[in-house]
């Protein structure tokens, strides 16, 4: 189990789960049991919402205290003699030079595999490193980024079902809910807050989504995109990119958060023998 001490990414868990909890309260509180407490609907959206919700945590804590793909590093010191320094100041186990070479980490002082990339805030090298994700409190890797992407999937949906049921509420005249000033009022204060509330996340994480769906097709990670560095596997099938994060498994198990079956590493390759001590 790997968790970040990172202050800001703390802070970020927090206000997630603060304001999925926030979700839960406003529509099971104000939206389902005062607009439709005799409809046969509510039932079926009481459940429904909370599986949704059960799901995105599940996935959410899997891709916070999931392994991201770290390096391990050396029980002891490594011999780096014969390593060449590149152009850009990197250093390079002699290769093929179509950049799937082994690189060394000089923070980490270990050899790291091709595409492995070093994180300030983790403090270690983390294979296909995307990025540092502070809404995880972790790197977004080879190895737990099918349950990022599910997360962003949950949220988008149960921020449209928040909408939906606000804006049903509004629509649908309401003959059984309150007539008290002050539980309209906070129902609408409650509602407006999390409507809003809803659209800014759904916007947020789907930009994300986007931006990782396009990473994952393109086997171009952000940090490579950044640094101007093509992937070295071309001519890759779509679905087996897909595959490679989401599992051998079915696609419609992919939006579960579990240990994928037949889940196959991206890279089985070691460094070369002769450094082994």
């Amino acid at each position: 189990m790997v968790f970040i001490r990172d202050p800001c990414g703390i802070v970020c868990l927090i206000f997630t789960y603060g304001a999925v909890i926030y979700a839960d309260y406003v529509v099971m509180r104000w939206i389902i049991l005062t607009t439709m407490p005799l409809s046969i609907w509510a039932p079926f959206h009481v459940v429904l919402f909370n599986t949704i919700i059960f799901l995105l945590g599940m996935s959410h804590l899997k891709a916070v205290f999931s392994d991201p793909g770290i390096v391990p590093l050396p029980a002891n010191r490594l011999d780096f003699s014969d390593l060449h320094t590149t152009n850009n100041g990197t250093k390079q186990i002699s290769g093929n030079g179509h950049g799937n070479e082994w690189t060394v980490c000089t923070r980490c002082e270990t050899y790291r595999p091709p595409r492995a990339h070093h994180c300030r805030i983790c403090k270690r090298c983390i294979r296909r490193m995307d990025h540092h994700c502070p809404w995880i409190n972790n790197c977004v890797g080879e190895r737990n980024q099918k349950y990022f992407l599910q997360f962003l999937v949950y949220v988008g949906i149960l921020s449209l079902y928040s909408m939906a049921l606000i804006l049903g509420s509004w629509v649908s005249p309401c003959t059984e809910c309150s007539q008290n000033v002050i539980d309209s009022q906070l129902r609408m204060i409650h509602s407006v807050i999390l409507l809003l509330e809803s659209a800014l996340f759904g916007l947020f994480v789907t930009a994300i989504m986007v931006d990782q769906l396009h990473a994952i097709l393109y086997d171009e990670t952000a940090v490579e995109a950044i640094q101007q560095k093509g992937a070295y596997r071309p001519n890759r099938r779509k679905y087996q990119l897909l595959a490679d994060v989401f599992g051998r498994g079915h696609p419609a198990l992919w939006l579960l958060p579990c240990a994928s079956l037949n889940h196959a590493a991206r890279y089985h390759d070691t460094p070369l023998l002769s450094h082994d001590v």
